[in-house]
């Protein structure tokens, strides 16, 4: 039939009879996609002007150019305490190669890693580039579930072939990026030792975060040396100038797989957090880069962007103590403080309105929206158990991918009357009749836009602004959350988009951002937007087993919200005030007062006054050249406080004892529990002599009447008697105020409307100086050379002799 006629029919699939392509040869069918390129052939045999009109329809629905642009990417990254944050990182000068695993994401991390094989072939690439290559040497990341099913090959392979290469077998004993499992066979870093010096290499060393544990009558050889992570950069440089092939083992469980045995008693939960004196603390980012850690989280107060920890996130890797601050504390037992709401607080919402429930008409459809490993897959789960005990169809597609590991998750149900209404999981473009966006970065992602259709999809989304991965490399990092809020409401209509806080109130009522995605839940409920039953949802919950009292809070307190949220937040006000940033100053005046008395307190009234006369003397001229400006003024008040400021030991020492950081503390935790601060005092400290870094040291609670002690002596600074104010840190503070007086005297004598921004910038340089010791020695640099070049162009544009002292700058 097909083949000995002499008018056969024409077979199209992948490609049509002229070769070209039909449907794309990658990625998922949508089936707008499919039934218009159905459409297609049959308008190619016939007119049908009903059939024409359609097809532009969806034309236009896939039409992903007229999407408004994303703002911002939500990749995947790293867990909170995931071993590969330390261990992909390769020494100045040297690059790495990736491989198959959850490691396969340092390729968009800061690493100097590129490429990759398929599964097994770790390393082959440099077989054959290494000849043709001037670079001497390199790394290989190979995780241990690879090693085992193929890895060894690459291996034997590079042994063979002479090549100058350093595998580094990331031992975290579990197959990570597929959920957790355990490995296809026994396998210990010894037997991996064994079978590596059996097949050649030329020397294996084993890096752990507990190198205690790898001792001679554990198995290890006495020709392998065993380091703490911390000397992993001074054992791979040793490395790197070894011939042939050399293997370090990086052992480590992973965080995520520690997170669930430790949530199953398999082993224990250490009873240590780590807690940021966000007073302390200065922004630098030091300890995001030392870590990696998506955890650190940035807290914006009036003073600028500090760091905090996400303690519901947190595995409790505590890398980020290496952070060079003296802001870290260690909380050690009790537990976080848990907001469960009261009985009277339960007792106030004796009635709750039942909602009318949505009507089905063929399915309804349903787009979940949120980060991997927050428990968004689970929220369709339990409205998929609910569909079913009502005996429903219901069709679910959980799209995840590495999301899991903090990147994007898209979850699609299709509700029907009965089980035979489903005929696909796959909502199509403008299918969905409501969206819960659990995150404001995915929804406002194209794959989420696209099932949006104007006019009828409702959608309630989380407002929280949750950074992303690379915060963890740039400090600065803005969350652009108008730009996507904009952005979804113009593919979905304002009347139709409703946006609240969800994670901070979720957290401030039960203690817990895991919280939020159950609250986001019982709010569209509420709405009266999921067309399934309360006591259905609320079975499926208990069906489910895990945190089933908590997660009824949540879906009730979601429900609360939705009815009465103005309620909610006057009961709660008290509550959600620590988890939302600190309210700044209303006005420059009270911003200027404010800062004129934490300078009171930190030295005394004379010092403040001199910075008021600063701040004055610039908004006396600043008025006069451009009325109706004070930009200017309000950058001065600012940067000349952070300048006059500057955390000396008397400082510190005063901001751990003057009752705000012991108020936060016991805001944060309760119970029994004890603290200690990691300090690296100037004068006392040891310096590492790799890194030139001081050493930190713990300091439990003796160190604080100590600290008491010290803060009254801050009559010393600056003059012959203190002992502190000798060291470099110290100098360069007190040549930067008078810098800054002496740029600033500059600036208001050359003022004009068109050197303004110029001199506005200059002013804001201060913001780039940041941290402590070696990390603020950096930044100055920076700033300074970033100054130069702005003191330029407002010299060459104002036209003025510089040189005045710092003196002339007040009248």
């Amino acid at each position: 039939f097909l083949y000995d006629v002499s008018c056969r029919p024409k077979i199209i699939g992948k490609i049509d009879e002229s070769g070209e392509s039909l449907f794309r040869p990658a990625g998922a069918l949508d089936a707008n996609h499919i039934a218009a390129t159905i459409a297609r052939r049959i308008l190619a045999f016939r007119t049908d002007e009903k059939l024409k009109k359609r097809l532009q329809e969806m034309e236009i629905r896939m039409d992903s150019s007229l999407l408004p642009q994303e703002s911002m990417v939500r990749l995947p990254y790293f867990c909170s305490g995931c071993p590969h944050n330390t261990s992909t990182v390769v020494p100045e000068g040297s690059i790495a190669m990736a491989g198959i695993g959850c490691h396969y994401m340092v390729q968009w991390m800061d690493r100097n890693t590129i490429g990759f094989t398929q599964m097994g072939a770790e390393g082959a690439n440099w077989v054959g580039q290494a000849p043709f290559s001037t670079r001497k040497h390199i790394f290989q990341n190979i995780g241990d579930g690879t090693y085992f099913h193929s890895g060894t090959m690459a291996i034997r392979a590079a042994v063979s072939s002479g090549i100058n290469i350093t595998y580094k077998i990331l031992f975290n004993d579990a197959v990570a990026m597929t959920g957790g499992q355990g490995f296809d066979g026994p396998m210990t870093v010894q037997s991996i030792i064994q079978q590596m010096y059996a097949e050649g290499a030329k020397r294996v060393d084993v890096v752990s975060d507990e190198p205690e544990k790898f001792t001679q009558s554990s198995g290890i050889p006495t020709n392998v040396k065993v380091y703490d992570r911390k000397d992993l950069d001074i054992l791979q440089r040793e490395l790197r100038e070894i011939e042939g092939v050399t293997v370090l083992i990086y052992e480590q469980v992973c965080a995520a797989e520690k997170r669930r045995r430790r949530k199953r008693g398999l082993i224990p939960d250490p009873p240590r957090r780590i807690y940021i004196n966000d007073d302390v603390c200065e922004g630098c980012g030091d300890c995001g880069i030392k870590s990696n850690c998506v955890a650190v989280l940035p807290l914006e107060t009036q003073f600028g962007r500090k760091r905090m920890i996400d303690q519901s996130a947190c595995n409790k890797d505590y890398s980020c103590v290496k952070g060079l601050c003296p802001s870290f504390v260690s909380v050690i037992g009790g537990k976080m403080r848990k907001n469960v709401p009261s009985a009277n607080m339960d007792v106030e919402w004796t009635s709750l309105p039942e909602p009318k429930l949505p009507v089905i008409k063929g399915t309804y459809n349903i787009v979940l929206t949120g980060v991997g490993g927050t428990g968004i897959v689970t929220i369709g789960a339990l409205l998929g158990m609910a569909a079913h005990l009502e005996k429903k169809g219901i069709g679910i597609l959980d799209m995840i991918g590495l999301a899991q590991k903090g990147g994007a998750v898209l979850s699609h149900l299709r509700i029907g009357k009965s089980p035979e209404d489903i005929h696909s999981p796959r909502i199509a473009s403008q299918g969905a009749d409501l969206v819960i966006g659990g995150d404001l970065v995915v929804t406002g992602g194209h794959k989420s836009l696209s099932v949006i259709k104007s006019g009828h999809t409702k959608l309630v989304i989380n407002s929280y602004e949750m950074i992303t991965g690379d915060f963890t490399k740039n400090a600065d990092m803005l969350f652009p959350s108008l730009k996507i809020k904009q952005a979804i409401q113009q593919t979905a209509g304002t009347d139709n988009t409703e946006f609240l806080d969800a994670s901070r109130l979720a957290t401030a009522l039960i203690g817990d951002t895991i919280a939020t995605n159950m609250f986001m839940l019982g709010f569209a409920f509420q709405r009266g937007l999921i067309p399934l039953e309360r006591s259905s949802i609320e079975q499926a919950i208990e069906i489910n087993g895990k945190s089933v009292e908590s997660n009824k809070q949540s879906f009730l307190w979601g429900r609360r919200t939705a009815h009465d949220g103005k309620r909610v937040w006057e009961m709660t006000a008290s509550i959600a005030e620590g988890f939302l940033p600190e309210k700044p100053p209303e006005g420059l005046d009270e911003l200027i007062q404010y800062r004129a008395d934490v300078l009171t307190a930190y030295q005394n009234k004379a010092y403040a006054k001199h910075y008021l006369q600063l701040v004055e003397r610039v908004r006396t001229i600043e008025t006069d050249r451009l009325p109706g400006s004070l930009s200017l003024t309000e950058a001065v008040a600012r940067y000349y406080f952070k300048l006059l400021a500057y955390k000396d030991e008397y400082e510190v020492a005063r901001l751990y004892t003057n009752g705000d950081f012991l108020k936060k503390i016991r805001g944060r935790f309760e119970g029994n529990f004890r603290l200690k601060l990691h300090l690296a005092p100037p004068l006392f400290s040891h310096r590492d002599s790799h890194t030139g870094e001081p050493i930190k040291s713990d300091f439990s609670s003796w160190i604080f009447p100590v600290l008491k002690m010290l803060s009254r002596f801050k009559f010393l600074r600056g003059t012959a008697f203190d002992l502190f104010g000798k060291t470099k840190e110290r100098r360069m503070e007190r040549q930067l105020i008078q810098e800054y007086e002496q740029t600033i005297k500059e600036l208001l004598l050359g003022l004009t409307k068109k050197n303004h921004n110029i001199a506005l910038e200059i002013a804001k340089i201060p913001e780039q100086i940041r941290g402590y010791d070696m990390v603020k020695q950096r930044h100055f640099e920076t700033a300074k050379s970033n100054e130069k070049k702005l003191l330029a162009k407002f010299r060459d544009s104002a036209k003025i002799t510089v040189g005045l002292k710092s003196s002339e700058l007040v009248s």
